[in-house]
């Protein structure tokens, strides 16, 4: 569903990286930011104006997967949020019924790292049966959705390209300086 809606957003003119979580190591494991896999994605999150979240459901969630990836993605990086302002798309695929716990999870993470999320989403049930043998999906209302999401998340970049700090700026983070603001969150090393 990624590689289709990357050739979507590449139609309407979008420049598309895809991030493959494959040998990215879990948050939390005693792996610091410098592996060449979290290096990886921090600098895709720091290059991009726009973000696809997509994650298949399992056992009524988001992936750990998908969950891993968002967690390596920091709040901030020194004085500066990777994510603030940028605007992101939520999808997500399930094997069984229609259901849309995933797409709420990515919506209330891509919240929470001060993003705009667009309205519109992609929930794709029995997503087995919407592909054919080469990994393309079939024309169907289910595709007709993931066109529309695209089209809304490059309509709400270029609306907000110019504006996306200001919609963003924080009376809170003004009278606090970069510095001061590192002195109260960072601990000291014991």
């Amino acid at each position: 569903m990624t590689e289709e809606a990357a050739r979507i957003l590449t139609r309407l003119g979008a420049e598309c990286r895809t991030y493959s979580p494959a040998g990215m190591p879990l948050p939390d494991d005693d792996t610091d930011a410098s592996h060449p896999k979290v290096a990886e994605l921090r600098d895709l999150v720091t290059w991009s104006e726009g973000m696809v979240w997509c994650s298949p459901e399992r056992h009524g969630a988001m992936t750990g997967i998908m969950k891993a990836q968002i967690d390596w993605i920091p709040l901030s990086l020194g004085a500066v949020r990777p994510t603030q302002g940028k605007t992101l798309a939520v999808m997500q695929v399930s094997g069984g019924s229609q259901s849309f716990n995933s797409v709420n999870q990515l919506r209330i993470l891509g919240r929470w790292m001060r993003m705009l999320t667009i309205p519109n989403q992609s929930s794709v049930p029995k997503a087995f049966l919407e592909f054919d043998s080469d990994g393309r999906m079939k024309p169907s209302p289910y595709y007709d959705r993931i066109v529309d999401v695209m089209e809304e998340l490059v309509k709400f970049t270029l609306l907000t390209r110019d504006s996306a700090g200001y919609l963003v700026d924080r009376y809170s983070e003004r009278k606090e300086t970069a510095e001061e603001l590192s002195k109260r969150v960072n601990q000291k090393n014991t």
